[in-house]
């Protein structure tokens, strides 16, 4: 992984500790972790991909 990504808390994400997403975004894709585990597995998409999840979200 990219040790140069910068991470961020999702505003989806739970503010009560349970389920929290962390994502970063680069030319080329979006990266999501589980904040608890930042050293653990990461999910990639494409950018298009992201956006098109995010508005059927709102």
């Amino acid at each position: 992984m990219n040790d140069t990504l910068q991470w961020f808390k999702s505003s989806y994400s739970d503010s009560g500790g349970g389920n929290c997403v962390e994502v970063a975004t680069a030319a080329h894709a979006v990266h999501l972790r589980d904040s608890k585990q930042s050293d653990g597995p990461t999910f990639t998409v494409e950018p298009v991909a992201w956006t098109a999840f995010i508005a059927w979200q709102s």
